[in-house]
């Protein structure tokens, strides 16, 4: 149990930080640190809780960046350049934010003296495009150099990197995470799942790009908290990397579509469109580390978690 601690949390408006928000806001100081380009925050229950600190700002600006932090506890560092569409039409941004950015979120913890925890989000793309089962060990891939898809995939590499060499050189608690598709109630912008369950509520066609053979492992959100949880609770988590996903609720991406619009009921056609980048062919994790060292496993299946994601969508966003 964490309490009575001071956390600091870049990208504090997005969909996974909320859910962090909602474990830890009775009991600890929040400072929220995000220049709201997704916002899932300010129309959730916690918006106005008085041990909420919210700061606009990016993680592109130093100077304000460190003044935010001062007195952190923990740092949660959340704040990315995500979505494939975003990646695609703005590379060079999501290279910058995504390596500068965190460049920046590691040297002011350094620079404020940051004590218990620094957990980064990596990415589950860093194993490349044909990932089966892989451990965190594994040698990682940073694609093919001009292909847009890739810079997303590098530039979190990259940041990983440099957390694990501010642990090594300056005795920073750093932790690395790398999420395995993430859904759940909360989640905006351009996840996959979300955007299934709310074409399938309204019986619009689901569209599907390239054909739909890509396979995928499934992490509700309330599993990847308790993950998470563990990595920032566990002192035998620091200066390591973790794998967190499900690595049960595996499905094709024309399976998941299906799914969707059975558990839900829904009359929703499922249509095919040309392939929009290069994709991640198959991705399912190892995640015996987490078992191991941390006592961690997911639980949600993959129908309770669309089932539980779809009331949320129809209350929220339809």
């Amino acid at each position: 149990m964490i309490e009575n601690k001071k956390i600091f949390i870049t990208g504090g408006a997005g969909f996974i930080a909320n859910a962090l928000i909602g474990i830890l806001l009775d009991n600890n100081k929040i400072i929220v640190y995000d220049n709201f380009h997704r916002d899932t925050l300010t129309t959730s229950p916690y918006y106005d809780h008085r041990n909420l600190t919210i700061h606009k700002g990016d993680v592109l600006d130093p100077v304000f960046l460190t003044e935010c932090m001062k007195g952190a506890d923990i740092v949660i560092h959340a704040a990315a350049i995500a979505g494939i569409d975003t990646v695609i039409k703005k590379p060079t941004h999501t290279m910058r934010v995504n390596m500068i950015g965190t460049a920046n979120v590691l040297e002011a913890a350094r620079i404020n003296g940051v004590k218990e925890r620094i957990v980064d989000f990596s990415t589950s793309e860093v194993f490349g495009n044909m990932a089966f089962k892989v451990s965190e060990g594994m040698e990682t891939v940073s694609g093919s150099a001009g292909e847009a898809r890739w810079t997303y995939a590098v530039s979190k590499l990259a940041g990983e990197h440099l957390n694990m060499a501010y642990y090594k050189e300056f005795g920073l608690p750093t932790v690395s995470v790398r999420p395995f598709n993430v859904y759940g109630p909360g989640q905006t912008g351009e996840g996959a799942l979300q955007i299934f369950i709310k074409r399938a509520l309204r019986n619009e066609d689901i569209s599907i790009y390239g054909d739909g053979n890509q396979i995928r492992a499934w992490c509700y959100v309330s599993d990847f908290i308790k993950g998470l949880m563990k990595c920032i609770e566990n002192p035998v988590a620091v200066g390591q990397s973790f794998n967190i996903g499900n690595s049960r609720a595996v499905v094709t991406t024309y399976g998941l579509a299906q799914t969707v619009c059975r558990v839900l009921d829904s009359k929703s056609k499922i249509i095919f469109k040309p392939a929009l980048s290069a994709d991640i062919e198959l991705r399912i994790p190892s995640v015996e580390k987490m078992r191991d060292m941390l006592d961690f496993e997911a639980v949600v299946d993959l129908e309770e978690g669309i089932e539980k994601t779809a009331v949320w969508i129809g209350k929220n966003l339809l």
